[in-house]
């Protein structure tokens, strides 16, 4: 009896849940069933070695630290190609230089290189059941990572070469009458991690001390008395000045000093999800009905500007392209497209329709290319439960491109990114996402896919992870400077770099 659910318990592990079905299929069949029948027998000392091995991993799982396994892998660990397509070769892409802000990280992400295919490495490290949905890079390499399981929040620093947590700093609960992620977090130009909080504060929290990785709170704001209970902080961004620009999901938008602790609130009376975005003259802030771009007036407090209605719902953040343009996302005769305004006066420059009437949606961030954005379709995904077995959401990605005042359809790619978004990398002239493919045999395959900026093809993808904790469920990719890419799971962290890196890298 042993070996005959080892052997079930093998192939299982191999080839996923399809095997459970012909193995339920099989005992249909009389002499088969007769036959197991004959052979169902285990002893006590069979029963003490499975319930001991049951124990063992428990065991593990409870007392091993953070990172210091990898993510074990799901059913279906051997089905299907773990590599397809070829390695590309570098096509930088040109763009207007975009004044950095001074008070945000030195580069943009996007102008960090990605890997190219070359016999690329997955490397993971498991994290129990704790999501790192938003991860950011300091000026010495090492990764901050923003975790959430459950209510709970932690701050993590991340050591690049071991994947390991080597500082943690526990984060205020999440209310559960409210509707926010607390996802919120951006690094200063002096590698703080800016963080909202669970209990509406911000916290400008330090990520090392003489060198070396730690995490204290250097400053922080109390906003309770300007957000009341059952609201929450969505969204934090600084602007040129170093004013620190907030919203929260009731529409309350605010700044905060950081020198004075000024606290400055306008209230917009339109719900807010989605990241705030700054530029030299102020901030924009997408509500579930407009489009507002404010400024801080004289005596301190945001002061709108504009305010550009759209239909629909947008389920993205503000994007800056080249000509002076704000991108987002709307919502017309139940078809997605991408919008273009002029950041002057919020007026319509262009609107493009992508992906199939009643087929697309989207819950991301937009991956801005110089004078286009790229869209992902994320329509049909719910939760990490509706992409189980072999279940996707909607497939598409999308490229919209303003072109003598007009926007132009691209291309539009069959990639299925259920649950992240696309991260474009300008250096490679590669797009990255987090792909799973449809499966008759019930498994659920994630992928790296790395897709041409320029045609929308296709070029390689590499295995990441079977099962439902291999997804990502909303996590950001994030590229460093060493051609690596990062995705939080909700099982843990996983690295994809190519393997003429070579070496581990170390903290810097």
């Amino acid at each position: 009896m042993v070996w005959l659910v080892g052997a079930l318990l093998l192939l299982w592990f191999a080839q996923g849940p399809v095997v459970l079905l012909v193995a339920a299929a099989l005992l249909c069949v009389p002499r088969v069933r007769w036959w197991v029948q004959d052979r169902t027998y285990l002893s006590r000392r069979a029963a003490a070695w499975l319930a001991g091995a049951a124990a063992l991993v428990a065991l593990v799982v409870v007392v091993v630290p953070d990172g210091w396994l990898p993510v074990p892998p799901a059913p279906g660990a051997w089905s299907g190609p773990g590599y397809v397509g070829r390695p590309a070769s570098p096509h930088p892409v040109e763009v207007a230089d975009l004044a950095p802000n001074p008070h945000r990280a030195a580069e943009d992400p996007a102008d960090r290189p990605g890997p190219l295919g070359h016999q690329p490495e997955v490397e993971t490290a498991w994290f129990g059941l704790q999501r790192c949905g938003r991860l950011e890079l300091t000026s010495s390499d090492v990764v901050v990572a923003l975790c959430a399981s459950g209510s709970g929040r932690t701050l993590r620093i991340v050591d690049p070469g071991s994947l390991r947590p080597v500082a943690t700093l526990d984060l205020p609960d999440v209310p559960d009458d409210t509707a926010c992620d607390a996802e919120a977090v951006y690094l200063d130009a002096t590698d703080r991690a800016v963080v909202a909080t669970g209990d509406r504060r911000v916290l400008a929290v330090r990520t090392s001390t003489d060198g070396e990785p730690d995490l204290a709170t250097d400053a922080e704001w109390d906003l309770k008395p300007y957000v009341p209970h059952g609201d929450c902080l969505v969204a934090v961004a600084p602007d040129w000045s170093g004013r620190i620009w907030w919203a929260s999901h009731a529409g309350l938008v605010g700044t905060v000093d950081p020198a004075s602790g000024q606290v400055g609130v306008v209230d917009l009376g339109e719900e807010v999800d989605r990241d705030v975005t700054t530029d030299e003259g102020g901030a924009y802030v997408v509500t579930d009905e407009a489009l507002h771009r404010l400024a801080v007036g004289a005596d301190g407090t945001p002061q709108p500007v504009w305010r550009s209605g759209y239909a629909g719902s947008s389920g993205s953040a503000p994007v800056l392209l080249d000509g002076r343009v704000v991108a987002i996302t709307d919502e017309v005769d139940d078809r997605l497209g991408v919008v273009l305004l002029a950041r002057a006066d919020g007026r319509e420059v262009c609107r493009q329709a992508v992906f199939e009437k009643g087929d697309g949606a989207t819950d991301h961030d937009l991956a801005p290319l110089g004078s286009g954005v790229v869209v992902a379709n994320n329509d049909g995904y719910s939760s990490p439960r509706s992409t189980l077995l072999g279940f996707t959401s909607q497939p598409g990605i999308a490229r919209v491109d303003l072109v003598d005042g007009a926007c132009v359809l691209a291309w539009t790619s069959d990639a299925v990114s259920p649950a992240s978004g696309v991260v474009a990398s300008r250096a490679t002239g590669l797009l990255y996402a987090w792909t799973k493919r449809p499966s008759l045999t019930g498994v659920s395959k994630w992928y790296l896919t790395a897709i041409d900026a320029d045609t929308g093809r296709n070029r390689w993808g590499v295995r990441t992870g079977t099962g439902l904790l291999a997804g990502s469920d909303g996590s950001r990719i994030m590229l460093d400077r060493d051609g690596a890419a990062w995705v939080g799971t909700l099982a843990g962290l996983v690295r994809v770099r190519d393997r003429s890196q070579g070496g581990a890298v170390t903290a810097r």
